[in-house]
């Protein structure tokens, strides 16, 4: 069992507290803004072209899940049929990443979701969780959960709570900087010190 107070981190790493939400029943869809945007899904995605959207989206908040896996595993996910994957975009432009994973039975996991930051704050999240939500709950679930973290965009838990999700559980991640070790570049999330 984990001690009151504080705790060493190792150099080279970043520590978050991970929440964890859950949703048992779908939500109602919250109002939106009239926001130009599609969603569309892709199937036997290129991992490139995945890892550098993944980066676009992720790299404010220092995102490395993807980046670690190599790339014969990273496709295995992303041709899962179970995998449901679609990329925002407005206009011609990739705006952001959305990840269903259906893979276990009666649930289904918000993988990831977020946008580039260039979206950030006009509404195109709103948008794009209400069709998270209708598109997992299409499927024959009882569950749909996400899990978010102290690294993640400040305002990430509540907008999860206010989209109808409840947290159940937290935990502590520590982990090597992805900057240190090269999945993404030194530049990344400035609000994180490197230490």
């Amino acid at each position: 069992m984990l001690e009151s107070g504080y705790h060493n981190v190792p150099a080279g790493h970043t520590v978050s507290v991970v929440t964890h939400l859950e949703m048992l029943s779908q939500a109602e869809q919250r109002p939106e803004a009239n926001v130009p945007l599609a969603l569309e899904r892709v199937r036997h995605a290129d991992v490139d072209w995945y890892r550098s959207l993944f980066r676009a989206v992720g790299a404010d908040y220092l995102w490395f899940g993807r980046l670690t896996q190599d790339k014969e595993a990273l496709a295995q996910v992303l041709h899962d049929p179970d995998v449901h994957l679609y990329v925002l975009k407005s206009g011609p432009e990739e705006a952001g990443l959305l990840e269903l994973d259906f893979r276990e039975a009666d649930t289904c996991e918000l993988a990831y979701f977020g946008l580039t930051s260039a979206y950030v704050g006009g509404g195109a999240g709103r948008w794009l969780m209400n069709r998270a939500i209708a598109l997992a709950w299409q499927q024959p679930i009882k569950r749909l959960h996400v899990h978010t973290c102290t690294l993640d965009h400040p305002k990430a838990l509540d907008f999860y709570i206010r989209s109808g999700f409840t947290p159940f559980k937290r935990q502590i991640e520590i982990a090597q900087d992805p900057r240190l070790i090269g999945l993404l570049p030194k530049t990344a999330a400035s609000q994180i010190p490197m230490v």
